[in-house]
């Protein structure tokens, strides 16, 4: 039996990334076949000394971040570290970094000396601003492109548009950004395919999670704001989050004429709103509650925490914790 090819597992990459952002987007390649080699220094990575959530030496951070890679140990303050560093670059497609804009320059691994090393190199700095711009030499994590990109703010509008900003939960301006960076690479690998010419990509966190954004599109488009057009133009649906008798939480969305007909049919109401539904989830148990709407084909949900989605029988049933 032949073992299953991988769309890239023909490519090399240099891993020079830590915390989230980066790390994701190499795990991204990864999962794709890639042979990721993470390079830390002596003393680990940032990312590996957190001492919260500490498991097999490790934070679950690390794990979460770092599956499928191989990882070398290299002093690149050492000259003869980064000789070691410059020899695996040779024979390296990829080289990936998220440090701070110019560090890279200041270890004389700039993308010029890459391209002398490695003239098809593809070199992706992420970073959280991007490296031009009078923002370039800010620091950053998720939380601050979100709350640049708005994220935060049209967060805490869909709860209460006079109360406070909401950050998104585990690092969404990390992921997202960090998926993009990846689907960035694997089209530069394309390009050099076709062309032989390696080529540098500036992918800032910020610019990512702008363009994650479609409310920046409402403003430009008529100087409103999300929050205001859901005020001043109210939907046709029923929906929302319910508290159940149990003290749970139900996600319905009903949104679709044919899905507002349908739950009408089922509850044999002329007109049926948010309120009755409310009502109706408040009378049941969580579980109770969402088989029962499952039949009159809506979309609907549990809200779970991780411990139950742990055990949910759907993805138990398609592997994802296996």
């Amino acid at each position: 039996m032949t073992e299953k090819k991988m769309p890239l597992d023909d490519i090399r990459v240099v891993d020079m990334t830590h915390v989230w952002y980066g790390p994701w987007s190499t795990m991204m390649l990864a999962y794709l076949g890639a042979e990721v080699i993470r390079v830390e220094p002596p003393w680990g990575a940032i990312d590996r000394l957190s001492r919260s959530g500490v498991y097999g030496g490790v934070p679950y951070t690390f794990h979460h971040l770092n599956l499928n890679k191989k990882d070398i140990t290299i002093n690149t303050k050492n000259p003869e570290g980064l000789e070691l560093l410059k020899e695996l670059i040779k024979t390296s497609d990829v080289l990936v970094q998220n440090m701070s804009t110019g560090a890279m320059e200041r270890m004389g691994l700039g993308y010029d000396v890459l391209k002398e090393l490695k003239p098809d190199i593809i070199y992706a700095a992420l970073s959280g601003f991007g490296q031009t711009g009078p923002y370039k030499n800010r620091k950053s994590y998720a939380m601050i492109a979100e709350a640049y990109s708005s994220h935060s703010r049209l967060t805490g509008d869909g709860v209460d548009p006079d109360g406070p900003p909401i950050e998104m939960a585990m690092a969404y301006g990390d992921i997202g950004p960090g998926t993009m960076a990846a689907f960035g690479i694997v089209s530069a690998l394309r390009h050099r395919d076709r062309t032989g010419e390696g080529q540098m990509l500036d992918l800032a966190q910020l610019d990512i999670m702008t363009a994650f954004n479609p409310g920046i599109t409402l403003w430009q488009l008529g100087q409103t704001k999300p929050f205001e057009m859901r005020r001043d133009n109210p939907g046709g649906g029923i929906g929302g989050m319910f508290k159940a008798k149990d003290g749970g939480y139900v996600r319905v969305g009903v949104y679709s004429p044919k899905a507002v007909d349908s739950i009408k049919k089922f509850f044999d109401y002329e007109e049926f709103n948010t309120e009755k539904l409310e009502k109706y989830v408040s009378e049941h148990n969580r579980d109770e509650a969402v088989e029962h709407l499952l039949k009159a084909e809506i979309a609907v949900a549990p809200v779970y925490h991780t411990d139950d989605t742990c055990v949910d029988p759907h993805l138990e049933a398609r592997e994802m914790f296996t």
